[in-house]
């Protein structure tokens, strides 16, 4: 999207949104509406939208107009002898029928005279050629499914091979552009238009941007989905648009992502870490800071003399975004990873005898450790320095006893290896199993929990999180969405 839009908007052009709708057994409404959703999420506005099966009459009139010149013939080999005999650069059977044979076939496929896989329109090119698309490939198939778009009227649909350069000739697109793997069909898109006398757009093919520790195929994360593997196409760990929006990736960050990546011919697999530079930039910038604790340790303060209120600015560097107050109360919650029974050389945190200051707080010292029957700390005592006589270099935050329990869904890789796809059959043995940890219990101030669906914010000293969909004012739900540079 980036590349179509992006260059149509420098160059001064348009870029039409078109849906390939030519198999009616696959096309969904809600994968329609949700690309709709997902280009305008992205910035992006369409000089108009269209789909291929708009074209189906002419597609049709033009598939005559092919058997008329003697360039595509009526076939009756099931699909299992088309594979076998293109792949040894053998002749169809009925390769050689004659015109009006072929013309009156056809109509009778238009009809529905035919079951489907009995009879297909394949276009008459080169059965030798070294490029097996080129070997009489399928223009028209037959497919008695009712048209999301266009109802019950045909049981013959275009092929996409046969549509895509036609549709792209009749909507006058002067560049069609599309990634490596349809290289090899740039000879039959030029094939067919100069067979119809049609107009040629220019055809360019750059190579598809690919993550570390995914997948980018449609049918392998169709698979992930089916069997129930991830949450859905928009789970938080999936590189789908929906998935990176449900993780809180803001859209000008994917933009400003692709712009660096650039384009290129070169296959290449891109770090994830280039991807959250740019997140984390865009999320530093606009995301308002408050204080959660995933992992809660109860604190009381022994020497508390009162509840206090401490106003705190949103973000520390826009005082536009404007402040909220925080309430220091007797018991408090640390992070439970603040907390050690033994000190030692370089850790900041809290520990028996020791003090860490509380953010936008005081300095506080524990002098008792309670254990549960685990053996565990359960409960700390702390006293307060109100006079910030101590200067300690651990700073820590924390929630007060207003504070509200969500639930934390950390997310990581979805897999462990860098490229699974190189894993071939084996790519679904690579699944990362804690790429989604869910903590329940977690506690953060009360002025986040209102917050709409996909808000983000700044989790002091842990990460960005981001309202997830399942979120709800009874049980809060965040995602992670990106760590922070340093979160320790």
């Amino acid at each position: 999207m980036f590349i179509d839009f992006g260059y149509a908007k420098k160059m001064g052009g348009e870029c039409i949104l078109r849906f390939d709708d030519t198999n009616p057994t696959v096309e969904k409404t809600e994968y329609i509406d949700a690309i709709k959703e997902m280009v305008k999420w992205l910035g992006h506005e369409p000089a108009k939208i269209t789909f291929s099966s708009d074209y189906f009459d002419q597609l049709y009139d033009l598939a005559v107009e092919l058997i008329k010149r003697g360039k595509a013939f009526v076939c009756h080999q099931t699909g299992e002898e088309i594979s076998r005999d293109r792949k040894d650069g053998v002749e169809s059977p009925y390769r050689n029928r004659s015109v009006e044979e072929n013309l009156r076939l056809f109509t009778d496929m238009r009809k529905g005279k035919y079951a489907e896989g009995e009879a297909t329109l394949r276009m008459k090119i080169d059965m030798k050629c070294a490029n097996l698309v080129m070997r009489d490939p399928v223009a028209y198939r037959i497919l008695h499914s009712p048209h999301p778009h266009v109802g019950d009227k045909w049981c013959v649909y275009p092929s996409y091979d046969y549509t895509h350069c036609i549709v792209d000739s009749l909507e006058w697109v002067t560049h069609s552009l599309c990634t490596l793997e349809f290289e090899i069909r740039r000879d039959s898109y030029y094939w067919l238009l100069e067979a119809l006398d049609l107009y040629r757009p220019f055809v360019w093919e750059s190579a598809r941007l690919n993550l570390q520790y995914t997948v980018m195929s449609k049918r392998k994360l169709k698979q992930l989905v089916e069997n129930n593997i991830v949450r859905g196409w928009d789970d938080p760990r999936m590189p789908t648009l929906v998935g990176m929006r449900r993780r809180g990736y803001p859209p000008a960050a994917l933009n400003r992502f692709c712009s660096a990546v650039g384009i290129s011919r070169a296959t290449n697999v891109i770090g994830m870490h280039v991807l959250e530079y740019w997140v984390r930039s865009e999320l530093d910038a606009n995301a308002k800071r408050v204080l959660a604790v995933l992992r809660p340790l109860r604190l009381i303060i022994t020497n508390f003399r009162g509840e206090e209120k401490v106003t705190v600015a949103n973000h520390p560097k826009n005082a536009g975004m404007g402040s909220r107050e925080i309430k220091l109360s007797r018991t408090l919650y640390i992070d439970e990873m603040d907390f050690r029974m033994e000190d030692s050389k370089g850790y900041y945190g809290l520990a028996p005898g020791k003090t860490a200051m509380l953010r936008y707080a005081y300095p506080v010292k524990i002098v008792k450790v309670v254990t549960g029957d685990n053996g565990k700390p359960c409960e700390l005592m702390g006293e307060f320095d109100y006079q910030k006589c101590s200067k300690p270099k651990g700073v820590l935050h924390w929630v007060g006893e207003d504070s509200v329990d969500f639930e934390a869904r950390l997310y990581s890789t979805l897999f462990k290896s860098e490229d699974p796809s190189s894993l071939n059959n084996e790519w679904l043995e690579d699944l990362n199993e804690e790429g989604e940890v869910v903590v329940d219990g977690a506690k953060i101030e009360s002025s986040a929990v209102s917050s709409d669906v996909r808000t983000t914010f700044q989790f002091e000293r842990t990460g960005y999180f981001t309202v997830d969909n399942d979120s709800t004012a009874k049980k809060p739900v965040f995602n992670m969405t990106v760590s922070l540079r340093d979160s320790r």
